[in-house]
Parts: C-alpha cells; sequence; structure tokens
C-alpha cells in the first residue's frame, strides 16, 4: 500500500500536468460526504449485507399480456385469477377488500403514515396487519426523495417512522414492513444508500433484540426526469435500475420514462429495461454485489452513520411525528432541496438537454417550486418547462 499511492499520484501528476492534483480531483457533493479520488484501504470492512428475497423482484405495472411472462405486478385495481405471483398492492381501497390465498404473496404499497396530517392511519393499520401479506405495512420515503431530501434525510426519516410504528404497535411489527425507496441518479451514492439503510435498520432492530432485515421496494426516481428528454429519461432509469440491483433490492420497479402521455408501448419498453439488466448483465441474483468496494464500502459507512445521527436528533427532539407537526421535517427537506435546484440552475448538477445541450432558460425561479410547508415531488427540469 505504501508504493500504490505515490506511483498513483505521480502517474495523476504526469496527466493532468500539475503538482496540485487533488484540488482538481476534489468533487463536490451537497450530501456531506467525502469523496477521495483514490482508495488504498477501507476502515472496518462490512461483513456481506443480505436481503429477504433471493432474487430481485422485476415488478410490472399490471396488464394482462404480460400475464404468461411476469412474476410481479403492481395492483391498482382488482384482478381474478392470478396465481403464483408477487403482487404488490398499490391502491388503499384494493387493500382492503382482498382476501389472499395461501400460495399468493402479497405487498401493501399503501403508506399508513399521513405526512400533511402528521398522524398514524390507525384503523388502516390494524386492517392491513390483520391481512394475510406477505409484508403489511410500507414505509413511503419515494415521496421525500422526489421532494428534494438529501439521501441521509430519507434514511433517518425512514428508520423514524419505523420507531413510530415499532411504539404503536410493537417490534413485531418489524418484520411486516416494506420500504418503498426513490432510487435517483447518483450511481455509487445510490447503491450505498440502500446498503447503509441495511446496517442501520438491522442496528434499529438489535435495540429490540430482533436481527432483522428490511425489505427493500425501490422504484426509479422522477426527480431527474424531463418532459422533453424522453430518451435520456430511459437511460437514466436504467443505471437507477442497477443501482438498486446491485444495491441489494428485493424488489425493483421503474417509473414510465415518460413524464407525460404515457403510451402501452412505453410502459413495455420501461418493463423491459429491467429484464435486460436482470438476464444480461445478471445483477439481480447476487446478495451484495457491492461489496468489496472501496469507494461504496466508505461512502456507505458515512451515509449510515449521518443517517443515524438525524434519526437519534429527530428522536430526542420529540420523534417524526411531532416534527411533522411543528415543520421541522419540511423545513429540513425544503432546505435541501432548493440548495440542489441551485445547483442544477448553475449547471453544477447536469442534466443532458435540459440545462446542458442544449441549456434550456429558465422559466419558473426556485420559490416557485418549493413550499417550506409541504413535502412535494418536484422535478429538477420543472425549472426550464
Amino acid at each position: 500500500m505504501s508504493e500504490t499511492l505515490p506511483n498513483w499520484e505521480n502517474l495523476v501528476k504526469k496527466q493532468l500536468k500539475t503538482e496540485d492534483i487533488y484540488s482538481i480531483l476534489k468533487k463536490e457533493n451537497l450530501e456531506g460526504i467525502e469523496v477521495k479520488p483514490f482508495y488504498s484501504e477501507v476502515q472496518k470492512p462490512l461483513a456481506n449485507l443480505p436481503r429477504v428475497e433471493e432474487n430481485t423482484h422485476l415488478v410490472a405495472t399490471y396488464h394482462e399480456s404480460l400475464e404468461e411472462d411476469v412474476f410481479a405486478f403492481i395492483l391498482e385495481h382488482n384482478v381474478e385469477n392470478l396465481e403464483q405471483k408477487a403482487l404488490f398492492v398499490n391502491n388503499k381501497d384494493l387493500a382492503g377488500h382482498i382476501s389472499p390465498k395461501e400460495e399468493d404473496q402479497y405487498f401493501s404499497l399503501i403508506s399508513v403514515i399521513d405526512e400533511k396530517q402528521a398522524v398514524i392511519n390507525d384503523q388502516l393499520t390494524k386492517e392491513l396487519l390483520a391481512k394475510n401479506f406477505k409484508r403489511n405495512i410500507c414505509i413511503d420515503i419515494s415521496l421525500h426523495q422526489n421532494a428534494g431530501a438529501a439521501i441521509y434525510q430519507q434514511l433517518g426519516i425512514a428508520l423514524a417512522q419505523t420507531k413510530e410504528l415499532t411504539e404503536a404497535y410493537g417490534p413485531e411489527i418489524l418484520n411486516q414492513l416494506i420500504f418503498r425507496i426513490a432510487v435517483g441518479g447518483n450511481y455509487f451514492f445510490e447503491m450505498a444508500k440502500l446498503r447503509a439503510f441495511k446496517i442501520i435498520f438491522n442496528q434499529f432492530s438489535k435495540e429490540y433484540g430482533l436481527d432483522e432485515i428490511p425489505y427493500i421496494f425501490a422504484e426509479t426516481s422522477l426527480r431527474n426526469k424531463a418532459v422533453t428528454d424522453n430518451e435520456n429519461n430511459l437511460i437514466r432509469s436504467t443505471l437507477e435500475l442497477a443501482s438498486a440491483m446491485i444495491g441489494g433490492a428485493d424488489a425493483v420497479f421503474s417509473n414510465n420514462y415518460l413524464v407525460e402521455k404515457r403510451t402501452e408501448n412505453s410502459e413495455e419498453i420501461s418493463f423491459k429495461q429491467q429484464i435486460v439488466l436482470a438476464y444480461e448483465s445478471i445483477i439481480n441474483v447476487f446478495e451484495d454485489a457491492a461489496n468489496g468496494s472501496y469507494y461504496v464500502e466508505d461512502i456507505t459507512r458515512q451515509i449510515a452513520e449521518q443517517s443515524w445521527q438525524l434519526f437519534v436528533e429527530i428522536e430526542e427532539a420529540g420523534g417524526y411525528l411531532e416534527l411533522l407537526k411543528q415543520g421541522v421535517i419540511q423545513k429540513k427537506i425544503y432546505n435541501h432541496a432548493v440548495e440542489e435546484q441551485k445547483w442544477v440552475e448553475e449547471g453544477k448538477i447536469k442534466l443532458i438537454g435540459v440545462n446542458l445541450y442544449p441549456k434550456l432558460d429558465v422559466k419558473k425561479p426556485v420559490e416557485q417550486l418549493y413550499s417550506e410547508n409541504e413535502i412535494k415531488p418536484v422535478r429538477w427540469a420543472e425549472m426550464f418547462e
């Protein structure tokens, strides 16, 4: 190791024609994560991080033409005679009426925490817990990612919501949870995000004498998609799916790459992104494919530490629901989202076809897009559309 770093430094100095290589290679990020240009070791190497499902579920929006070939569907309405499928219920009324048979695998994607009222929907939670679902209760932080929350904020919030539900319904709820997480375009950071969440969730479960692994349903982000940039949307979401699979998601879903005017053809293409990754790249079967990468290991550790610290801060200040009532959570997300949007406006975050090649004019100011009092999805490109 002692010889490797000087050799690398000398090579880069020669290629960049400067002695001051670190100021050039340093990369800023809004997450507060220290990223080195070169890694020769990692602090406290992590054990393999397991997942619940042996193979990643490739989830499609239900269409009858897919029944023969697809194992996992998102359901918005009732479908008769589906057997031997993994069914992710995305409709509150449907979830209330479904009575699963033994051979079915049902998962709820219904959030039971009302972000606007800052309460747990107790009746809905009890109804869902009474169902014979494989995973009954969804903690949905896809909203927070799409609203502009930092990675550590997303994970800290997920854990804080978990604490609220654990206090209300007991630690036995932990193995009934499914976490709906949106995966953004920062390829390695998002990979590390899922890995870090496994670490902090497992640590949280140990506080109750358990050793639980989180069930992660990962979907592509809406935040970095543009109305007039469909082909690039497709590339971005493919990379996001790859991050999710390598990071160890139990299920993945690709939101339609057409932001507006979705078609049957675009639905099919969106799902086939997953098929290509799974069956040509074979990345959906590894338990922890990123394990051993010094870079990913290091940022995983940093994200886990930051997220746990935020979780502790939230708990010490009264808990997630209390801070939601006070508007503290909304303000934290707002501050990060606005800063991120400014980076887009300045071109520090590059969106091809939006603020780069060609560069579009700003049509909506930051103040028009965001509110301090509401957690709502905002796409970066809305500023230019």
